[in-house]
């Protein structure tokens, strides 16, 4: 975690409905630049709501996030330039080659000539020899890892992980958790939702609980192979009071 530097993400009152169902409820939450943060929270909580509302792919019904202090619903391009974002779908043309992607996504970004980097990440991905294959001939973990490097590629401040973790067999997870375990030594800010809290509790020291839409508990992750059973009890406890 930077010392003495501004927070990265501060979400103040934040609300978001769909019609009648409200999907976040005057959510308060503040991440320091660096801090690593595992969201959680059983299905319908409000963890990918929440997560496209700091992305900017999503408005919030009121309230308001800002990112290195950015509004995001104000100035969501000078906080889309620090935001790296991999979710569900992997956001990959799988008729281009992974080299092919990266450029494009390059391109995207106004990134100019990217060479460098683009091979840069793909060593880092392991996908350097894989390079000029099209990404449909690739396996989940594959896709998976390319996905991590495309959403790097411009060197965000802050990385969203929507269940990472999600279809991946064991060799492809601890794969992705050496990726990002060597990310967070740069400074990385990270944020990520999940199911499973036993797997991704080794990259974070932070935990927030989502359900129903707002923060049931937000402290230290401790011990991350009692964290599951602790889980379950606070949700229990929240859905019989």
């Amino acid at each position: 975690m930077a010392e003495n530097a501004p927070p990265m993400v501060v979400i103040e009152q934040l609300s978001k409905a769909f019609g009648p169902r409200v999907a976040l409820d005057r959510i308060d939450l503040e991440i320091a630049t660096g801090e690593r943060v595992m969201l959680v929270g059983p299905n319908g909580a409000g963890k990918t709501t929440l997560l496209r509302i700091v992305a900017t792919l999503s408005r919030p019904t009121a309230g308001t996030v800002k990112v290195a202090g950015a509004d995001v619903s104000r100035g969501g391009g000078d906080a889309r330039g620090r935001i790296g974002f991999l979710s569900h779908e992997s956001l990959l043309y799988e008729d281009l080659t992974a080299r092919q992607n990266l450029r494009f996504y390059a391109r995207m970004y106004g990134l100019g000539d990217m060479t460098a980097r683009i091979e840069e990440l793909l060593a880092r991905v392991g996908l350097t020899r894989r390079g000029d294959d099209l990404v449909r001939t690739f396996s989940r973990g594959m896709v998976q890892r390319l996905a991590v490097a495309r959403a790097i590629l411009h060197r965000p401040g802050l990385l969203l992980l929507d269940e990472p973790y999600s279809g991946l067999d064991p060799v492809a997870a601890e794969s992705l958790t050496a990726l990002l375990a060597a990310l967070v030594e740069t400074g990385c800010t990270l944020l990520l939702t999940t199911h499973h809290p036993a797997a991704e509790g080794t990259l974070t020291e932070r935990v927030v609980v989502l359900s129903g839409g707002r923060v049931i508990e937000d402290g230290p992750v401790g011990d991350v192979a009692s964290f599951p059973s602790r889980y379950r009890a606070l949700l229990t406890q929240t859905m019989s009071a």
